[in-house]
C-alpha cells in the first residue's frame, strides 16, 4: 500500500519546457512596452524569460508568444505569487522550480502598469 499523501511528480513535458538559468525580459510587458499599452498583470515565460501581460489586458501578450514560440509554461510574474501554468495540457501548478531573479516586477511599479498608461477606464477595459 504506497502513501498517497505524496504529491504527484511534475509531467516531464513540463521541466523540459522550464530554463530556471534564464532572466527576465525586463520589468514590464515587452510588447506593452514597445507600443505604449498597458496590462493588468504580467506573465513570464519558463523557458525564454518574455513577460508578457496576462489574459485579462487588453492585449493578451503572454498568451500570444506562447502561441508563437510553441513555449508552453508561465509563471506569474507578480510579487507574491509563485504559480506556473502550462498553456499544453490548461494545468496549473501551486508551484515549481525556483526560475532567475528577479521573481516579479519592482514593488513599486503599479498594477495596473505601466505609470503614466493605464487608462482611467481600465477596469471597463479588462477581459
Amino acid at each position: 500500500m504506497g502513501d498517497q499523501t505524496k504529491p504527484k511528480p511534475e509531467p516531464q513535458a513540463v521541466t523540459a519546457a522550464i530554463d530556471p538559468a534564464v532572466p527576465p525580459s525586463g520589468p514590464g510587458c515587452v510588447e506593452c512596452e514597445s507600443s505604449g499599452g498597458w496590462w493588468f498583470h504580467l506573465r513570464r515565460c519558463a523557458a525564454c524569460g518574455h513577460v508578457g501581460c496576462c489574459d485579462s489586458s487588453p492585449s493578451r501578450h503572454a498568451t500570444a508568444h506562447a502561441a508563437a514560440t510553441g513555449h508552453p509554461v508561465i509563471q506569474s510574474f507578480e510579487p507574491g505569487e509563485s504559480w506556473f501554468w502550462d498553456y499544453s495540457n490548461d494545468q496549473f501548478y501551486e508551484d515549481g522550480p525556483e526560475l532567475a531573479e528577479p521573481h516579479s516586477h519592482p514593488l513599486d511599479q503599479p498594477a495596473p502598469g505601466p505609470r503614466g498608461q493605464v487608462p482611467e477606464d481600465w477596469n471597463t477595459r479588462l477581459h
